[in-house]
Parts: structure tokens; sequence; C-alpha cells
């Protein structure tokens, strides 16, 4: 059960993050409408299957597609 609601939450941000040059993790919450534990399953599957990469900008979580 788990593991398919993080692959939609993974879905949701990979969609949030497709045609831009990446977004901060704040953006990526406004865009998506999750909440903090959804996002980071999110960003973690993504991780996981290298679709991501994060970097910290400005003490700010930088997400962007790869």
């Amino acid at each position: 059960m788990l593991k398919e609601k993080a692959g939609e939450i993974a879905g949701k941000i990979w969609n949030a993050l497709n045609e831009t040059e990446g977004l901060t993790a704040k953006q990526i919450k406004k865009a998506t409408k999750l909440v903090d534990k959804d996002l980071f399953l999110g960003l973690g599957w993504l991780l996981r299957e290298d679709k991501i990469s994060t970097q910290e900008v400005e003490g700010e979580l930088f997400v962007k597609l790869n």
C-alpha cells in the first residue's frame, strides 16, 4: 500500500518538475499540495530511481529532473 502511494506521490512531483529548470521544496509543496512527509517520501522514490538530483541553494532544498 505504501509503495503504491509513494509511486503516486512521485508522479505528482515529477509532473510539477517537468518543463521547469527545477523547483525548491517549498515550490513543489505549493504546486502539489503535499505535506512534508509525503513530499519527502516521493523525493526519496525519485532519488532512488535516479530521476532527480538535489542540492542546497541558499539554505533551501532545490530539486531538478535528471
